[in-house]
């Protein structure tokens, strides 16, 4: 007779344990689950892509799949004269090989945007199923000082413009985070953005949506002999269909690339 209240003293107890457990767990789920959300990394991104100049030296297109990379921008021109000596070979051989191409242009800041453009549309060649040109905006210390902020700004609104008419696509701004917050916050609002950024997810000032994000210049890729700048597109295969469709750009059909090993 004296065991019975001691067995109903413990079930109680046990109740209030596992209550208590129950609690304990659900705030540990919460804390680590929305408080502690693991931040997105390049790899969350289904669309990749990489980028080249003649610093890669002689590349062997048909060890790369355009299946694994679905886009390649290749340097084509700097400043008002210099070419790239390997873009021509690289243009012909990654169309070949099925990959989507677009070019872009290393921006100097001393030079005229006008110049600069003429450079661009003296080298590159105007194709419908071409990506968007891309000028590449990067701090130069040699010619920082030649324009004020509002000349450059102008300079690069020339160049932008020429592009647009004559490939008849949006450009692209490639930048980095502090030209971007220095010079471009909250001009060009219409110009997508390709954000270089090593450290972690692109963080802009004013938070403007990025196209394409610049993950790594260490990248490792079978047909490269060098280290190669990787890069993911911002969206899904939907949105990247979308892209295209936008720049009448139509992929190419896998069925008939050749992916020699």
């Amino acid at each position: 007779m004296s065991a019975h209240p001691a067995r109903r003293s413990v079930q109680p107890l046990t109740y209030a344990a596992v209550a208590i457990c129950g609690v304990v767990l659900m705030a540990a789920l919460l804390y680590w689950g929305v408080l502690h959300t693991r931040p997105a990394t390049a790899q969350d991104y289904p669309i990749q892509g990489f980028d080249v100049s003649h610093h890669q030296q002689q590349i062997d297109w048909h060890r790369i799949s355009p299946e694994k990379y679905r886009f390649v921008y290749l340097k084509a021109t700097e400043g008002g004269d210099f070419k790239d000596r390997k873009f021509q070979d690289n243009w012909l051989a990654a169309h070949e090989q099925g990959f989507l191409v677009g070019a872009y242009h290393f921006y100097r800041l001393c030079r005229n945007g006008q110049v600069q453009a003429q450079n661009f549309i003296d080298s590159v060649p105007k194709q419908a199923n071409s990506l968007p040109p891309v000028i590449d905006l990067e701090y130069d210390s040699n010619c920082i000082n030649t324009y004020t902020r509002e000349q450059l700004l102008h300079e690069i609104g020339v160049m932008h413009d020429a592009l647009q008419q004559h490939y008849g696509k949006q450009p692209i701004f490639y930048i980095s985070r502090n030209f971007y917050n220095i010079v471009l916050v909250n001009q060009f609002p219409q110009v997508p953005l390709w954000v270089r950024e090593y450290q972690g997810k692109p963080a802009l000032s004013g938070n403007p949506d990025w196209l394409f994000w610049q993950y790594s210049n260490r990248g490792q890729i079978p047909g490269i002999a060098t280290p190669v700048d990787l890069n993911a597109f911002y969206g899904d295969e939907q949105d990247w269909q979308q892209f295209l469709k936008a720049n009448q750009i139509v992929e190419p059909s896998k069925n008939s690339v050749d992916t020699t090993p």
